[in-house]
């Protein structure tokens, strides 16, 4: 972000060296790609504040928690899956993490191996018993 800070810092000068900035598209344009990474900086200055550094595990937890992988069987279609239960910048369902705000985690989280649970989702309630905690 910085670099690409710089890089519009220099667009701008260069636009405003030819003439009336009032109609350079250029120049708007660069104003536009400034707010942009400006907006973006202080944003990602916001999540790197409030950060947290989660502990390594030695050993699977008995409740499910961040950070770990959770088995499931899905009781409505004997599907069985895995998610690993990570932050929302971190999350990719695609490859099975899923972020810690997702309806999925959030009704996980604290339970036990052997334990039903049910999650309310856009399609409809879904319903899941949890096989498996790791790490």
């Amino acid at each position: 972000m910085k670099i690409e800070r710089r890089n519009v810092i220099k667009a701008i000068e260069e636009a405003r060296a030819h003439g009336d900035i009032s109609e350079n598209a250029e120049y708007e344009s660069a104003k536009e790609r400034q707010a942009y990474i400006e907006g973006r900086i202080q944003e990602l200055s916001g999540i790197l504040a409030n950060a947290e550094v989660i502990p390594h595990f030695t050993k699977a937890p008995d409740k499910i928690q961040f950070g770990v992988k959770v088995k499931l069987l899905n009781l409505d279609t004997d599907e069985v899956v895995i998610y690993k239960i990570v932050g929302p910048y971190e999350a990719d369902p695609s490859s099975g993490s899923i972020s810690i705000n997702s309806p999925i985690a959030r009704a996980l989280i604290g339970k036990e191996v052997g334990d039903e649970v049910q999650v309310k989702t856009p399609s409809g309630a879904k319903n899941f018993e949890i096989l498996d905690i790791e790490i």
